[in-house]
């Protein structure tokens, strides 16, 4: 009787399945589908979020993202903000919320902690060197690295369409940006967007890294690219204390000017001397904001414009 009762059930819930047009496996097959869907519709959450970057053979990234509301997020330009010595990923982003709705871009702001990145030999020097013996690294290992593959994450998240990003960085960030241009001529930055650094690497390969580029891997052809590329130095009038607690006030560094303001413009005059020495094409422009210190904030209300 109960062999009769359960073979009725299981007839009766096929005939309702063939009913309905189904057949037994497609609410399994329907639900995948959802679920993908939902996947790729989701994209970046709106608004403020984060998530865990580790598709690279480095350490994971706490990533700070913003995307303003009701834009196209598989058209709309991508900005990555490159922090400050503080590390501090999530107030950078927050500082460009109003560029970005103005602006309607979307704001990556990756995060290089202490504890993976120690000291700036492993965040804004990039990575390029063992700590303590510098013994050259795998350049995959470097910082530096990371870039690329978080815009190829990025943009599968969102189903992007976008080929090109823009980088921006302030003060350490700034020094990210710049060598990363230097080091790295074969990445996808449409635009780089250096604020503030407080000392830089020149395009010198006479000149011992990381004030030059001796003894790193880069060549005058990677020199030849990077000064061809769409690069903006942009600097606050106002960041001109020659004490500010975090300028390097090493030999080297002194040597580029008394604070961030003069060393931008002898970085810029530098390169701008060796593309005309060379006769190579430079791409690279000046922008001063006016009124601005030394602050990510206020270069970015000044720079905005840029992000493309």
């Amino acid at each position: 009787m109960k062999n009769s009762v359960h073979l009725f059930g299981r007839l009766l819930a096929f005939m309702l399945i063939v009913m309905a047009g189904l057949h037994p496996t497609d609410n399994a097959k329907a639900a995948s589908h959802r679920e993908k869907a939902q996947a790729v519709k989701s994209g970046l959450a709106y608004g403020t979020d984060k998530f865990l970057f580790s598709d690279w053979v480095g350490p994971s990234l706490q990533v700070w993202t913003y995307v303003p509301p009701g834009i196209n997020q598989k058209t709309a330009p991508i900005l990555f903000v490159m922090h400050g010595v503080r590390r501090d990923a999530d107030r950078y982003r927050d500082e460009w919320i109003d560029e970005a709705d103005k602006g309607g871009f979307i704001v990556i702001a990756p995060e290089f902690s202490q504890d993976n990145f120690p000291r700036s030999r492993n965040y804004n020097l990039g990575s390029l060197f063992a700590q303590g013996d510098d013994t050259p690294r795998d350049e995959a290992l470097w910082s530096f690295s990371a870039i690329e593959p978080m815009f190829d994450d990025i943009v599968r998240q969102i189903g992007g369409e976008q080929t090109r990003y823009t980088i921006f960085g302030h003060s350490a960030g700034s020094q990210f940006v710049h060598r990363f241009l230097l080091l790295k001529p074969e990445v996808r930055a449409k635009r780089y967007l250096a604020a503030n650094a407080g000392w830089y690497s020149f395009a010198d390969l006479d000149v011992d890294f990381p004030f030059g580029l001796k003894g790193t891997p880069a060549s005058e052809e990677h020199l030849r690219i990077a000064l061809a590329k769409d690069v903006v130095i942009l600097l606050g009038d106002q960041d001109t204390d020659p004490d500010h607690r975090s300028l390097n006030r090493s030999h080297g560094a002194m040597r580029q000017g008394p604070h961030r303001f003069a060393r931008g413009q002898s970085f810029f005059t530098a390169a701008k001397a060796l593309a005309e020495q060379q006769g190579w094409e430079f791409g690279w422009s000046l922008r001063i904001i006016s009124d601005v210190a030394h602050s990510n904030d206020g270069m970015a209300a000044g720079a905005y414009d840029l992000v493309e």
